[in-house]
């Protein structure tokens, strides 16, 4: 009667390991099963677009700040005090070459002129009086020699007149657009009063900027720059004219002055733009699309596609270091050959030997 209870105990221990095989057994048919059938899945596959890395011809830029400059700029101002009598300085107003902007008070000049006219008539008179006396030897050459020296003394006199008269009226040396002015009639002005500012208006016009003496040193007349506006996208083209004989002692840098064509795409005289700059010799370089580059914590990579042993492409992630970017293009300065393909589009998708369903150039045999 006492060795019941210990079967029981066996009874229930061996109900239970049995249950625990059965179960075990059940689990490992389940698990056999669900491999059998993932065997017959097939693999995952990521689409992308694939490009080769080409090689192109690149020369390394810096960027400087310029200034806009019209080919032609005055400051005007009056030679001579005087009264205003005439203005004609209406801002953003394009003016021809000799058109009068300003006419100072000339009646104490036109005054004088009147007074020297006539005296230049009695010295002209004068001296054909003393040629005809001097014909018949009835006067000495002293007088003749007077008599002309007083007439020409007249005439000079008329001529600097005139020519005090004409610097009263102030004209515009050359096409231009009028700048901001306060004149007005009645006004007194003293010598040099600057009056407004005059930017020629020429199909061209000039950019300056300054760099380093470095890049100063590889740069020559002829070179193209790009110059950024208003527009940040679209670059102006411009072609260097003149640099510099003189480094800045300061600032160890050298002024440039380049030219644009067309300066309609460029804002006024006087703005601040973006030059972009080239710096040393061209090289030969390999670029990829700029989607293709992916930026991680271990640094810069892309997915190289290549043909696994079976022939299927795959994605290897390959390190590389880039460099600037050229429009849709990204410079890759090591770590990728030309010619080799590389995922440009879906290149997030992808992991270190996932299948690829690429479109483009072909993997096969790399």
């Amino acid at each position: 009667m006492k060795a019941a209870p210990w079967i029981a105990s066996f009874g229930l221990i061996g109900a239970v390991v049995a249950a625990g095989f059965g179960l075990a057994a059940w689990k490992k048919s389940n698990l056999a099963e669900a491999a059998a059938e993932a065997a017959m899945m097939p693999e995952p596959m990521e689409a992308v677009i694939v490009q080769e890395a080409r090689k192109i011809e690149h020369r390394r830029t810096t960027n400087a700040v310029g200034t806009v400059l019209a080919l032609r700029s005055v400051v005007l101002k009056n030679e001579l005090p005087g009264v205003v009598v005439r203005v004609d300085l209406t801002p953003g107003k394009i003016v021809e070459e000799g058109a009068k902007l300003v006419a100072l008070d000339t009646s104490v000049e036109e005054a004088e002129l009147k007074a020297q006219e006539a005296q230049a008539v009695l010295a002209e008179a004068t001296l054909q009086r003393t040629k005809a006396l001097d014909t018949s030897n009835a006067t000495s050459k002293q007088d003749l020699d007077q008599a002309q020296a007083e007439h020409d003394v007249a005439l000079a006199q008329m001529e600097r007149t005139r020519a005090m008269i004409a610097r009263k009226v102030i004209r515009a040396p050359f096409r231009a657009r009028i700048g901001l002015s306060d004149l007005h009639p009645g006004q007194y002005l003293i010598e040099g009063v600057e009056l407004t500012t005059l930017q020629g208006v020429d199909e061209a016009a000039h950019v300056d900027f300054t760099v380093t003496q470095t890049v100063a040193l590889g740069l020559r007349e002829g070179d193209a720059v790009e110059v950024f506006g208003a527009d940040k996208d679209a670059p102006v083209r411009a072609t260097i004219i003149a640099l510099d004989s003189l480094i800045d002692r300061a600032t160890r840098n050298a002024n440039i002055r380049a030219k644009v064509d067309d300066a309609r795409k460029l804002p006024p005289p006087g703005a601040s733009v973006q030059v972009r700059v080239p710096v040393g010799a061209a090289r030969q370089v390999v670029a990829v699309p700029v989607s293709a580059l992916r930026r991680g914590p271990e640094g810069d990579h892309v997915f190289v596609i290549a043909a696994d042993p079976s022939g299927q492409p795959r994605a290897s992630l390959r390190r590389v270091k880039s460099g600037p970017v050229t429009g849709d293009e990204v410079i890759i300065e090591s770590g990728l050959e030309a010619g080799e393909p590389v995922a440009a589009s879906g290149s997030f998708k992808l992991r270190e030997g996932v299948l690829v369903a690429a479109a483009g150039p072909t993997p096969e045999g790399r």
